[in-house]
């Protein structure tokens, strides 16, 4: 066995107990981690792990390292871009929060999700009507309301509009 597999088999075992939310999950993630700092999978799940503890400042680092890192397939790459953004927010880093989403939106351009934390953190920097126009992009675009579809020309003609009056 190389040592590639070997590390690769300890990390799937390492994401199946933290699906599981063992305690073990977090200490092999970390051990990993401190072994294989170049390696972008590793570095995202335990970004992720320490996410799902409630230590969002010790993730950081992680997300960083996972984004920065080669070979972290597609799906992982949105999740931490998306794991770093919110987890920036939720720390008061807005504006770091608004360019980790922003760099995110331009290599998965029109994710509702990085959208809608986008939304988040642009209320929270006092963009309100930036805020609230990108949530009704976001809603006009991914509700399967009949409702809002009825509507949904006019909802994405007057989210670039909000003040606007006849």
């Amino acid at each position: 066995m190389s040592a590639e597999s070997g590390h690769d088999e300890a990390l799937a075992e390492a994401v199946r107990l933290r699906a599981l939310r063992t305690p073990q999950a977090h200490e092999r993630l970390l051990s990993l981690a401190a072994g294989h700092p170049g390696h972008a999978g590793i570095a995202y799940q335990t970004a992720w792990a320490h996410d799902s503890l409630g230590l969002e400042a010790q993730a950081v680092p992680f997300y960083q390292r996972a984004l920065d890192g080669t070979g972290l397939p597609a799906e992982d790459r949105h999740g931490a871009f998306l794991g770093l953004g919110s987890t920036l927010r939720v720390l008061g880093r807005y504006e770091e929060a608004r360019a980790v989403l922003g760099r995110g939106l331009t290599e998965f351009t029109d994710d509702a999700a990085l959208r809608t934390f986008l939304a988040m953190t642009l209320y929270n920097l006092g963009e309100a009507r930036e805020a609230v126009s990108t949530l009704l992009k976001v809603t006009a675009a991914t509700s399967a309301d009949p409702g809002i579809q009825a509507y949904r020309r006019a909802v994405e003609h007057y989210a670039d509009r909000l003040d606007e009056t006849e």
